[in-house]
Order: structure tokens, then C-alpha cells, then sequence
């Protein structure tokens, strides 16, 4: 269970981001891994800080998940000097890997302005939990329930990661 407490780090990184992006209704970040994939977050935190890079409204209306991540990467290339550590296609998936996410914040606020206001921090704490499930708990639901013959595949969180299992389950019942 200690896989679902958050690091000090990771609740200060995680309010700096919030804080940042307040003023972006699509923005919502709640992790290192979903609130990312959509390329928003990422610009939303870039714009906070530089709004003269880019405009916000033709990013994020226009563009695709993958086009957005790429728009980022390459402003804080170019703009800030962040190598390009992440790509597009892999972050734009049903749940990036936060590991990664994680570390490309980091060092986005290593260059931005770093300001955290406590009351960031212990909206936070407030945020909603991975659930406890375990993954066995989880397979076992699903094999509960009546597939037809193929391949059924399915995002699942784990505390700290996110797995895509695939299930094979036959049809052994005959089909009246």
C-alpha cells in the first residue's frame, strides 16, 4: 500500500502544476500519467510562464493529442533548452508512463518560476486516490463477466503504474 502515497516531490510538483494551470478550464491534473496525454497540460504549464511563445487558443483547439505533445516538446527545446526527452506517440497513450512524465516536469520546473502556495499543496492532498484494487481483484471481475471469442483489452491502474493486460477469454458456452 505504500505505492499509493505520494512523495513530498511529487506533492509539490503536482501543486506547481495546478497552480499554474489554474486559469485553463480543460486543463485538470491530477497525476503523472492521464492528465498528460492529451498535450494539454503540458502546454497549459508552458503558457502560464511564457505566453508569448505561442498562442494558446490555436494549440489547443486545433491540434491532436500527439501534435499538441510535439508543440510542447519542441517550445521547451527551443524556448528552454529541455532536450526533447519524451516522444508524442508514447505519451499520448491511455496511461504514460509516470516515471517519465514525472522526470519532464521536473525539469520543467528546474527553468520556469517555481513559486508552490500552501494552499496548492493541501489541494493536493485532497485529490482523489488510485483505487486499491489489486490486479487479480481486477482480472477476476472481468472474467466474471460473458465475453464472445477474441481478444478483450483494457487499460488498468495500478498504484503506481498503469498496465494494458490482455485477456484472452474463450466463448465455452454454446451460443443459442
Amino acid at each position: 500500500m505504500a505505492g499509493l502515497q505520494q512523495t513530498n516531490s511529487e506533492k509539490i510538483l503536482l501543486s506547481w502544476v495546478r497552480q499554474s494551470t489554474r486559469n485553463y478550464p480543460q486543463v485538470n491534473v491530477i497525476n503523472f500519467t492521464s492528465s498528460w496525454a492529451d498535450g494539454l497540460a503540458f502546454n497549459a504549464l508552458l503558457h502560464s510562464h511564457r505566453p508569448d511563445l505561442f498562442d494558446w487558443n490555436a494549440v489547443a483547439s486545433q491540434q491532436s493529442p500527439v501534435q499538441r505533445l510535439d508543440h510542447a516538446f519542441n517550445v521547451a527545446r527551443q524556448h528552454l533548452g529541455i532536450e526533447k526527452l519524451l516522444d508524442p506517440e508514447d505519451v499520448a497513450t491511455v496511461c504514460p508512463d509516470k516515471k517519465s512524465i514525472f522526470m519532464y516536469v521536473t525539469s520543467l520546473f528546474q527553468v520556469l518560476p517555481q513559486q508552490v502556495t500552501m494552499e496548492a499543496i493541501r489541494e493536493v492532498e485532497t485529490l482523489p486516490r488510485p483505487s486499491r484494487i489489486t490486479r487479480e481483484e481486477h482480472i477476476q471481475v472481468h472474467q466474471q463477466q460473458r465475453f464472445s471469442q477474441g481478444v478483450s483489452c483494457f487499460a488498468y491502474p495500478l498504484p503506481c503504474y498503469c498496465f494494458e493486460v490482455a485477456v484472452y477469454l474463450s466463448y465455452t458456452e454454446s451460443v443459442v
